[in-house]
């Protein structure tokens, strides 16, 4: 055992903890990083980056497929799936090199193993790693440790017959058929990928309708989207079970119905990987969930230890991670913090038609008790989605109402369509920055482009209108 000393200690190379890193670093702290499995976390090697490289995959399959439509002749379309995931890997080996050497560059530390927090709440214990059995100690501990894939009891993972995200990924040959269980967001990308790269996908949540979290109308777009390339959704039911053969797999759903798919795809969301921490010789406290009880700082129970990330019971969205690791840096340093607005973060989800959106949805701003007043323009009109033939959706804006009718502050943004996920930014901007609608209708939207759309929405909200 050897021992360092450090003013931050990072249990977590995922975005929570490289992102306290490099802020960190760059704020003149000496800082030492602590990962077991590979930098860049979940989202990095088998969550946000991997998954959206599929699906653009997806998105040229799409397009090829409907070139005949601009006049554009094609060969018929093939899929030559090892190409698409070398073409994965070799993007997320390039991320993670560059991740690398940008905490070279600045001077963090890197441990290889797994961190465990000692009782003294300063020392942190690694094993298992290149970097053999070493204590470091910092005057401040980061505990980032991320998280893994939830199951079902009876659901036994491998890598052909029923896998999660994880084993997705990499799978050697798509499925001609499969089910996917949950229908969240990330069970609706891993199904719309699938379905437009030709293997019959169905969906079976446990809750009333798919993507939960989404606004009403930004989800019935997504359904029948969906239902029109032939992926079946069923809502409001429990898989009970499972039967595997050698090469397919029969489940057990709703009233006594069955289904035959070639592969299972569990996406029942993600648990804390907090076990691993050792917390249980601590005094910081664990909900019994797994999740690490932290404040609005991101503080725990114990002064001088902070947690982030998917160890948090917080969005588990990378970006909510970095804006979680920067906070915590800036509090380390004795700074003014700015509590994140859980509320507002902006959300993107990447199936086809794509969703995302910041703020209220219209029945949850009823519900929090605001009377409001919604303005929907869709992209049926918009001139740059003709252009792309892609003209499936729409923008919601929700504002408060006024005396007189019209729109006062923007509570909540929501578009479901072409690249909306690039689009989002100037709304989730004027939610958090609670501009209200007459302040947003002053600004001009390029033309043509996707983007008029959420001006268009605005200015309707005024009382007076342009094209809608």
């Amino acid at each position: 055992m050897t021992s360092q000393h450090f003013d931050v200690v990072v249990v977590g190379g995922g975005p929570a903890g490289y992102a306290a890193a490099l802020y960190g670093a760059s704020a003149g702290l000496t800082i030492a990083l602590i990962e077991k499995n590979k930098l860049g976390g979940t989202c990095l090697n088998v969550g946000c980056i991997p998954a959206k490289e599929l699906l653009e995959t997806a998105s040229v399959a799409r397009t090829v497929n409907h070139a005949g439509e601009f006049g554009v002749r094609v060969n018929p379309l093939g899929l030559e799936w090892q190409t698409t995931l070398t073409r994965k890997q070799a993007i997320v080996d390039r991320l993670v090199g560059g991740l690398t050497g940008l905490l070279k560059g600045r001077k963090v530390t890197l441990f290889d193993g797994t961190g465990r927090l000692e009782a003294d709440h300063r020392t942190v214990s690694i094993a298992g790693g290149s970097s053999g059995e070493v204590s470091i100690t910092g005057d401040a501990v980061i505990l980032a440790a991320g998280s893994v894939p939830r199951t079902l009891d009876g659901f036994p993972i491998d890598d052909r017959l029923i896998v999660t995200s994880d084993e997705l990924l990499s799978i050697e040959s798509l499925p001609a058929s499969a089910v996917v269980i949950g229908g969240g967001a990330i069970g609706c990308e891993f199904a719309s990928m699938m379905a437009d790269l030709g293997t019959k996908v169905t969906i079976l949540e446990f809750m009333p309708k798919i993507l939960p979290g989404c606004d009403e109308d930004a989800t019935r777009v997504v359904e029948r989207s969906f239902k029109k390339r032939g992926i079946e959704i069923h809502t409001g039911v429990a898989v009970t079970g499972q039967v595997s053969g050698p090469d397919s797999v029969t489940l057990s759903y709703g009233d006594g119905e069955t289904i035959t798919v070639d592969t299972v795809v569990m996406s029942v969301g993600r648990r804390p990987a907090s076990e691993s921490l050792g917390l249980e010789a601590t005094q910081i406290g664990v909900d019994d969930r797994g999740f690490i009880e932290v404040d609005e700082n991101c503080r725990t129970a114990v002064p001088g230890v902070w947690a982030a990330g998917d160890v948090v019971d917080t969005a588990q969205l990378a970006h909510v991670g970095f804006a979680e690791g920067i906070l915590i840096i800036t509090d380390i340093l004795g700074e003014d913090t700015t509590p994140i607005a859980y509320d507002k973060v902006p959300w993107c989800i990447y199936c086809h038609p794509e969703v995302a959106f910041a703020g209220h949805s219209e029945q949850s701003a009823r519900d929090a008790g605001y009377d409001v007043v919604v303005s929907k323009h869709r992209f049926t009109g918009n001139g740059r989605a003709m252009i792309v033939g892609e003209t499936d959706g729409l923008v919601k804006v929700i504002a408060e109402k006024q005396p007189d009718g019209t729109g006062g502050r923007l509570l909540g943004v929501h578009m479901v369509g072409p690249w909306v996920t690039e689009q989002l930014g100037q709304g989730y901007l004027a939610i958090n920055w609670e501009a209200t609608v007459s302040e947003v209708a002053q600004f001009i939207q390029p033309h043509p482009t996707m983007s008029e759309l959420f001006g268009e929405s605005v200015l309707a909200l005024t009382g007076r209108s342009l094209h809608g």
